[in-house]
């Protein structure tokens, strides 16, 4: 991956555009801190493994580090809490993003960069290095027969955040198609412009099973009134949720609300990595009944992802 950008110089009294192969990086633009390391997540090149695990929940690292034969390295910064170590001869990260698409637009930018920038002279590295980002999370369950604390397997993500378009992303036709499919059944606030993007296949084959459930993920802006919940201020989208149960379009079928993957997949695979999401379903929305306690399940899929990936 190289980034070319252009420069003007008169010669011979005209002006002259003259590309430039490589560009340092301002330091207003890549923003590291005073040990060199990225700017929030706090981390150095050698500290991060290709493989992470990526949860919202910041005590979820440890419960991935406790399956680790060895440690490394931990950390925290914020609310991003890294521990890299060996699982089974694999080296493997497991780093906290904190709730929503706002974090994760933070943690692909800064893992890209420690892989994919030399951080000391500010430019591009001449050899891309692709990472494996599986999400481990919950979610809501958006279909009445899936039940609580099944194993959710992401195929695509639809994005009602705006991430997305904030950056020169291209989707496939698959993706395109999709997304005009769902806004052609579901219908929106008017100021909500959609997207869809697919999860890694190589990495979704490798935690397909019969314990996975597969569909779309829904990922929104919000908890309450973004997943369709309605306190005391009164929200915009009351049905929206019956909508999103009742979708069909092909084989495809919505399964489940959350709130991170719409940016991981699509900033992730523009980027040139392999991205997939598997959440414990602890909420079913239709069935309007919420898990009594997850953590034994949480182990579980933790360690079925870890054997996997």
């Amino acid at each position: 991956m190289q980034r070319l950008f252009y420069g003007q110089l008169f010669q011979n009294g005209y002006l002259q555009l003259y590309k430039i192969t490589s560009m340092q990086y301002p330091h207003s633009e890549l923003v590291l801190n005073t040990d060199g390391q990225v700017y929030h997540l706090g981390l150095s090149p050698d500290q991060i493994a290709k493989n992470v695990i990526l949860v919202g929940d910041q005590d979820r690292v440890n419960l991935v580090a406790s399956f680790f034969d060895t440690i490394e390295h931990q950390s925290q910064h914020r609310e991003f809490v890294c521990t890299t170590g060996t699982y089974k001869g694999k080296r493997i990260s497991a780093l906290s993003t904190g709730i929503g698409t706002d974090n994760i637009d933070i943690t692909i930018n800064e893992l890209d960069a420690l892989f994919n920038i030399d951080l000391v002279e500010r430019k591009d590295k001449e050899q891309h290095t692709q990472l494996s980002l599986v999400r481990i999370g919950t979610c809501g369950i958006l279909q009445p027969d899936v039940e609580l604390h099944s194993y959710i397997l992401s195929t695509h993500a639809f994005g009602l955040d705006n991430v997305a378009h904030y950056y020169e992303i291209e989707f496939n036709d698959d993706e395109i198609e999709l997304n005009q499919a769902v806004n052609s059944q579901i219908p929106l606030p008017s100021p909500i412009k959609t997207y869809i993007t697919e999860a890694s296949e190589e990495l979704t084959a490798k935690l397909r099973s019969n314990k996975t459930v597969e569909g779309i993920t829904v990922t929104s802006s919000g908890f309450y009134g973004p997943q369709g919940r309605q306190l005391r201020l009164k929200n915009r989208t009351s049905e929206l949720n019956d909508k999103l149960t009742a979708f069909q379009f092909k084989d495809h079928r919505i399964t489940n609300f959350e709130m991170e993957s719409s940016a991981l997949f699509s900033m992730g695979k523009a980027l040139g990595h392999q991205c997939t999401t598997i959440c414990l379903g602890i909420a079913n929305r239709p069935n309007m009944v919420f898990s009594k306690g997850y953590k034994e399940d949480m182990l579980k899929l933790i360690e079925y992802v870890l054997d996997r990936i």
